[in-house]
């Protein structure tokens, strides 16, 4: 089984956190494709300094499919809480940009990384071109930035109408592209639907190839909205969206099925949520049957102070679909 996990943020390093313990018995070849298109943090000041893709991503997920997650890893992921020029930097964040201005090349520099590391898969970024995700909104107003689309939104002043890319005719690694055509298994998500999974599909290789690949599809969608992006959004709003990214048609599925939460948070997180303007998906599961989607609703919920996926429950639904893919012996 060859799967393909397409995304970005917390949510896809979660995901592939999880995912790993699957190979190689039950997934031969994992490859995540991830986004770099961010620019806050310690990650947006070396994109605007060093004039390199978004590092910070793509570290995360590094490290998530690292074999061991021992003493490197953590080295990895440290963050400088002190020294003028480097707090708030994370170590891996400059060490990726020191191999890309070795090497001259951001992929040479993520493949290295994952070597040293001995990752359980492959991390490819959906371009190694300097990108800025650009959001117009309901007011008419245009924002540039994804860090800025966010700001923008938490105004709760309009919402997101359309967005893309800067420049827009950017190229994917040409091993991303194969990737994608040669997966049985591809993931979107979770994470921001706007400002994660869509940015990688607003790239015209990844697109097209997500579109005429033969895999099975899955959706992986949020447990909570996010204000200004997807408010009361119900979890075929999600799809349509995706749908109008791909297919240029809402109603139009590239999609094969849908992972769904059903549980509500406990009362404390969810008041907590809502003080933020962040409510729970509405798992409108009858609505995405009827448009032909195969549905996975399940209790995913982690326990604890946050509303976010349980990474057990998340695996073990991920793990039923592949074994029933082998079943219908969509892949071997």
């Amino acid at each position: 089984m060859k799967v393909v996990a397409i995304g970005g943020g917390t949510g896809l390093s979660t995901l592939l956190r999880g995912l790993k313990q699957f190979v190689p018995d039950y997934i031969q070849s994992l490859t995540a494709i991830v986004t770099v298109s961010d620019n806050g943090g310690s990650t947006g000041i070396l994109r605007k300094e060093m004039n390199i893709p978004a590092p910070g991503d793509v570290r995360n997920c590094i490290t998530a499919l690292a074999e061991d997650e021992d003493i490197l890893t953590q080295v990895m992921q440290y963050r400088f809480t002190e020294g003028e020029g480097l707090k708030g930097h994370s170590f891996g964040n400059l060490f990726l940009t020191v191999l890309t201005k070795i090497t001259g090349n951001f992929l040479t520099a993520v493949e290295i990384t994952s070597k040293i590391l001995k990752i359980k898969g492959k991390i490819i970024p959906s371009t190694d071109s300097l990108v800025n995700l650009v959001a117009e909104f309901t007011d008419g107003k245009v924002i540039k930035g994804e860090v800025e689309i966010t700001e923008y939104g938490r105004k709760l002043v309009a919402k997101i109408k359309r967005i893309w890319l800067e420049p827009e005719n950017v190229k994917a690694p040409q091993e991303a592209v194969e990737a994608i055509m040669e997966a049985d298994l591809i993931i979107l998500g979770p994470g921001s639907l706007f400002t994660s999974v869509i940015p990688n599909l607003l790239i015209k290789d990844i697109r097209e190839a997500v579109l005429n690949s033969p895999a099975y599809k899955v959706y992986v969608c949020n447990v909570m909205t996010q204000f200004g992006e997807t408010d009361d959004f119900t979890a075929s709003d999600h799809v349509k969206a995706l749908n109008k990214v791909v297919t240029g048609d809402e109603n139009k599925n590239f999609i094969n099925a849908v992972i769904l939460n059903t549980t509500i948070p406990p009362d404390d997180v969810l008041k907590r949520y809502l003080k933020e303007n962040s409510e729970p998906v509405v798992a409108d599961a009858g609505n995405l049957s009827r448009m032909g989607l195969t549905v996975y609703a399940k209790d995913l919920l982690e326990e604890g102070n946050y509303a976010r996926h349980s990474p057990t429950k998340l695996n073990k639904t991920i793990l039923e679909i592949i074994e029933n893919l082998k079943v219908k012996n969509v892949s071997v």
